[in-house]
């Protein structure tokens, strides 16, 4: 059986939690001044370390091919076909 009480158990993570928080920020800020040194150092820019990723494709509206002479609504081919559309041939809709 532990000697320790519980709550001397919550005192002792209390302050491990406290040193791990003063590690973490001393640690952080000495690898904060070596990547300053080095980008200093070598002339880096931010593109040298952070490449930038590759260009997306701009996405763009499609114009409709499809057309309910009924309603005027129009579709673009993409997609699930609307109901006025579906299991029909799709040539007497064609803009």
């Amino acid at each position: 059986m532990s000697t320790h009480s519980y709550k001397d158990l919550l005192a002792q993570r209390e302050a491990l939690e406290q040193q791990i928080a003063a590690a973490r920020r001393t640690e952080v800020a000495d690898a904060v001044q070596k990547i300053k040194g080095l980008i200093e150092a070598f002339g880096l820019t931010h593109d040298d370390v952070f490449p930038p990723s590759k260009q997306k494709r701009e996405t763009g509206t499609v114009a409709p091919k499809y057309r309910d002479p009924a309603t005027g609504q129009t579709w673009t081919g993409r997609g699930k076909p609307p109901n006025w559309i579906k299991d029909q041939d799709r040539s007497q809709f064609a803009i």
